[in-house]
């Protein structure tokens, strides 16, 4: 068995190397660790022996996915990168001679209210990561404890893109990557990560709801994290952005990816809590879901869940921006009207 798994590394790395794509490079992630890849089938075959055999066969097997998966993602970032270069030499040439155009940019509303909170995160000791857009139905969904025919999907109305892959329904999507690319913290440390990105669902358009929004997602992973943990920080988060104390509720909800979980809710600073189409009439905006991690996201992130524990959260970036600057109309940070959009330059 030992020498087909050196075989099947030789032809990984064989394909790898004539990969110029990233539809190339998921058919060869599918061809060795689709549900019925190559690797995936010889982890079915240990049913077949045993005892001491068996723990060894499987130790190899599992190194060879581990060395499959991280070559994936170090090969995938090499493609970005040629595409960027592509990119570069083939784009148009500006003559700067011209006048300027005397009207004043500005960051977008968005954009202001992300910086806000990374700078705030990054004195925490938060890293500041970026996830890609076009996802892998199992980063997406797999990693994050979703599995296929879960009803949590039919929550999300994905696009799918014609090569099998999707644009990314949240920054969760991201969750799975980082963890191996960073692994467990050492001994007395923890992992902090701030992950922004936008978003895309198949929604009904309307003042609360577009199909392309944004997202800012934070986790810590380490030997002694808790609820106490995840409380502190969105206090901190929410301070920093309003700049006062804003009126929450915590209240139990369900995500696949944490355990326990819970629905942070922000009193409707359009309305005031008493109730518009903004918040749907309730008072309340659904703003940040957050929970404790769940053991299985741990596990498939490559890091121990008998040993460290951690929390994730998923804030709304452009529902904040909504409340942060009384913008009833979530359409208006796609519209690109000027007129409206430059009032909040700094």
């Amino acid at each position: 068995m030992f020498e087909k798994l050196e075989n099947l590394k030789l032809k990984f790395e064989e394909e790898l190397n004539d990969v110029n794509s990233n539809d190339e490079l998921e058919k060869v992630r599918v061809e060795f660790l689709g549900k019925k890849g190559l690797v995936t089938e010889e982890l079915k075959n240990l049913r077949n022996l045993s005892g001491e055999e068996k723990k060894n066969a499987g130790m190899k097997i599992n190194q060879l996915k581990s060395y499959i998966e991280k070559a994936i993602v170090d090969y995938q970032k090499v493609l970005e990168e040629k595409e960027y270069q592509r990119e570069i030499e083939k784009s148009e040439r500006y003559d700067y001679s011209i006048p300027s155009i005397k009207e004043i940019g500005t960051l977008h509303p968005i954009t202001i209210v992300q910086k806000q909170i990374e700078d705030k995160f990054k004195t925490m000791g938060f890293i500041i990561e970026d996830g890609l857009e076009i996802q892998t139905e199992y980063n997406n969904f797999e990693a994050v404890n979703i599995p296929e025919n879960h009803p949590a999907r039919d929550m999300q109305d994905t696009y799918y893109l014609e090569n099998g892959q999707i644009l990314k329904t949240h920054t969760s999507a991201a969750q799975n990557t980082i963890m191996k690319k960073y692994g467990a913290p050492k001994p007395g440390e923890s992992l902090k990560v701030l992950f922004p990105g936008r978003c895309f669902r198949n929604e009904n358009l309307d003042a609360s709801h577009e199909n392309t929004f944004f997202q800012l997602e934070g986790m810590m992973i380490g030997e002694d994290i808790s609820i106490s943990n995840l409380i502190y920080f969105m206090k901190v988060l929410l301070t920093e952005v309003f700049e006062r104390d804003v009126k929450v509720r915590l209240r139990p909800g369900f995500f696949p990816f944490v355990e326990p979980g819970f629905e942070l809710d922000i009193n409707c600073e359009i309305c005031g809590g008493s109730g518009c189409p903004t918040c749907k009439h309730s008072g309340w905006l659904e703003l940040l879901p957050c929970g404790m991690i769940h053991p299985n996201v741990l596990s498939m992130g490559g890091i121990d869940p008998d040993k460290y524990t951690g929390f994730a959260f998923g804030l709304g970036l452009t529902r904040l921006a909504m409340m942060k600057y009384n913008i009833k109309d979530i359409r208006l940070f796609n519209s690109g009207n000027i007129k409206q959009l430059k009032q909040f330059i700094k």
